[in-house]
């Protein structure tokens, strides 16, 4: 059983979902502390609050969900352009591996066939 677990645990699956979760905890720790401390200061600027966490209807603290809401924004809109990114560097290396090499035989061949097809639609 140890032996199977170190198969899994060695994967390269795996440990690039530990990364993925490291880097992640990380990035959403900088994306809250930006959404607290400098785009949640301007909204409450607007509102004209001292802090949008505060925001209330009686017991209901909607300022902290308000909040919550734009750190989830603010994290998912990163990631999707960070996959965008990734994907575009994946399909510019996908064009280049796929180079065809054609024998000789075979584009003497083609010119053959070009060349027929030529004669053939000129006698018409």
């Amino acid at each position: 059983m140890l032996n199977e677990f170190k198969k899994f645990a060695m994967r390269g699956n795996v440990i690039d979902l530990a990364v993925g979760v490291v880097i992640g905890g990380a990035f959403g720790k900088i994306v809250s502390s930006l959404v607290a401390d400098i785009i949640m200061p301007i909204v409450a600027m607007l509102v004209g609050r001292v802090s949008v966490a505060d925001l209330a209807f009686g017991e209901v603290r909607y300022g902290v969900f308000l909040q919550s809401i734009i750190d989830f924004l603010i994290i998912a809109f990163s990631i999707f352009m960070f996959i965008r990114f990734l994907s575009r560097f994946k399909k510019k290396e996908e064009e280049v591996k796929v180079v065809v090499q054609i024998d000789k035989k075979e584009e003497l061949l083609a010119e053959i066939r070009d060349l027929l097809k030529a004669e053939k639609d000129f006698s018409r």
